[in-house]
């Protein structure tokens, strides 16, 4: 099996920073992209940021220039370092990891739990 584990959520006042990290463990041969998607109360999840195997990055137009997305290849770990964070960035963040388990197979889609951020004074 496949678990994707996220760590680093909490609450933080406006203008702080947090950093989320989420790790894959088990059966794991290689890791094509991941990514950070977000939920917020009544709404849907939207896709927050995201990394290919290269190192390649891409961001939702509302935390460009505020987060930044990273990976540690031998840790089979993605990070989301969030800075200036704002009340609308309240959420549960998921990790997305597209995940081949062995050299033959296809590649399959996980997620994490989710871990929650609330930025608030």
């Amino acid at each position: 099996q496949v678990q994707l584990v996220e760590s680093g959520g909490g609450l933080v006042q406006p203008g702080g920073s947090l950093r989320l990290s989420c790790a894959a463990s088990g059966r794991i041969f290689s890791i094509n992209g991941m990514d950070w998607y977000r939920q917020a109360p009544g709404k849907e999840r939207v896709v927050v940021a995201a990394i290919t195997s290269g190192g390649s990055t891409n961001y939702a137009d509302s935390v460009k220039g505020r987060f930044t997305i990273s990976r540690d290849n031998a840790r089979n770990t993605v990070y989301l370092q969030m800075n200036s964070l704002k009340p609308e960035d309240t959420a549960v963040y998921y990790c997305y990891a597209n995940i081949k388990r062995d050299p033959v197979g296809v590649a399959r889609d996980y997620w994490g739990r989710g871990t929650q951020v609330t930025v608030s004074s």
